[in-house]
């Protein structure tokens, strides 16, 4: 009989260890690439049971970041706008921390400031500090423009402001599963947020591929009641 689930982390932990990606671990393994994901970061979990004790090596947000928003003080957050500031409200931001060993560990959140608050997390991956400016590049490049380095804390108002904005709305995180993994990374946060979210001051739903904006649109009449809110189904050609 083979190993059990310990001798299975302990492998993977070995591999993690000599510098191999998670795709070159599930190849020498025997396991599909999405258990192999699970368990490295199931890894970098317990090796990092406080993430917040480590220091932030960069922090980026997408430009345009404050379009259709309110700030409250806090002159020092950079704002740079984008090509398209406001058409669609969404925000990336992405954290790195130390890990260690030339190490650091990345998360990052794609935020709807304008309703549904996170809709997608990715991490904690645990890379090479060489692999940042790579890893960096890729997840901003769908906003077609350079990020912008910014604080911890405006990183933690956008992401953890957004998502307290849209409980209010009675949304929860797209992948509130994995959110709970990537929360820790963003350390302790006390609201009320410095941010105002919503286009302008109402919710502003734009429905994406993978939304159900039926039923979205139904919760927020529930929540704001109709007239109170704003949305777009299916975006011009």
């Amino acid at each position: 009989m083979g190993g059990g689930a310990g001798d299975e982390l302990e492998r993977i932990r070995e591999l993690r260890q000599r510098g191999l990606t998670p795709k070159q671990i599930a190849r020498a393994v025997g396991l599909p690439p999405s258990r192999v994901t699970h368990l490295v970061r199931k890894i970098a979990a317990a090796e990092s049971v406080d993430p917040t004790q480590r220091p932030v090596v960069e922090c980026w947000v997408s430009p345009g970041w404050s379009a259709g928003l309110t700030v409250t003080g806090h002159p020092e957050w950079p704002v740079e706008p984008a090509d398209d500031a406001g058409s669609t409200g969404l925000v990336g931001v992405l954290l790195a921390r130390e890990a260690g060993r030339d190490r650091v560990s990345v998360c990052a959140w794609l935020v709807d400031v304008y309703c549904l608050g996170v809709k997608n997390d990715l991490g904690p991956d645990v890379v090479y500090r060489s692999e940042l400016p790579r890893i960096v590049h890729d997840f901003f490049t769908v906003f077609g423009q350079r990020p912008v380095a910014a604080p911890l804390e405006l990183a933690q108002h956008l992401v953890l402001g957004a998502v307290e904005y849209a409980h209010s709305l009675g949304f929860e995180p797209a992948a509130e599963a994995d959110f709970a993994d990537t929360r820790g990374h963003l350390g302790p946060w006390e609201g009320p947020g410095a941010i105002g979210f919503g286009r302008d001051g109402k919710p502003f739903f734009v429905a994406g591929p993978h939304d159900d904006a039926a039923r979205v649109v139904r919760q927020l009449e529930r929540s704001v009641g109709v007239g109170n809110f704003h949305y777009m189904i299916g975006m011009p050609g």
